[in-house]
């Protein structure tokens, strides 16, 4: 099975995509859930905006939109995500635009797996789950940089 990265309607490249790759397919198995088709599908605020009032009826822009296909234990979906949502979302939050596109890709692959964000106890865990993979894609990341 395979994670691929698409552009709609953005010049965007993904830098360091074996590791990512290698990050997320380490989120799937370690929830006991086996990797199907994963598409991460990078786009602008437009394009976000018209697949969430087209496909969910929600007339505003976000930073993910998740389409889960995932069959018994097999992790498969679309997650489109609005570069420019998550620019300005590095900026509100301080962050490096690269950490908070992987907060953002982690994001949607803990919802596959299982993981909420309704209430703020689930909110809590998410995020925790979310430092706990950012800390781990950072270990990758320093591993790879010694070989």
């Amino acid at each position: 099975m395979s994670i691929l990265f698409h552009n709609i309607d953005v010049d965007f490249n993904l830098p360091k995509k074996r590791i990512i790759k290698s990050w997320i397919k380490s989120v799937v198995l370690e929830y006991n859930f086996n990797l199907g088709d994963i598409n991460y599908i990078f786009c602008s605020d437009e394009e976000i905006l018209r697949v969430n009032i087209q496909y969910l009826n929600h007339n505003y822009y976000t930073d993910i939109i998740t389409f889960p296909y995932t069959e018994e234990k097999t992790i498969s979906a679309d997650l489109y995500i609005s570069i420019p949502t998550v620019k300005d979302n590095s900026n509100h939050y301080n962050q490096s635009f690269a950490h908070e596109l992987n907060r953002v890709m982690v994001h949607g692959v803990l919802h596959l797996v299982g993981f909420n964000d309704s209430t703020d106890q689930e909110k809590r865990e998410m995020r925790k789950a979310e430092n706990h993979w950012l800390d781990v894609l950072t270990d990758l990341n320093s591993n790879a940089k010694k070989v």
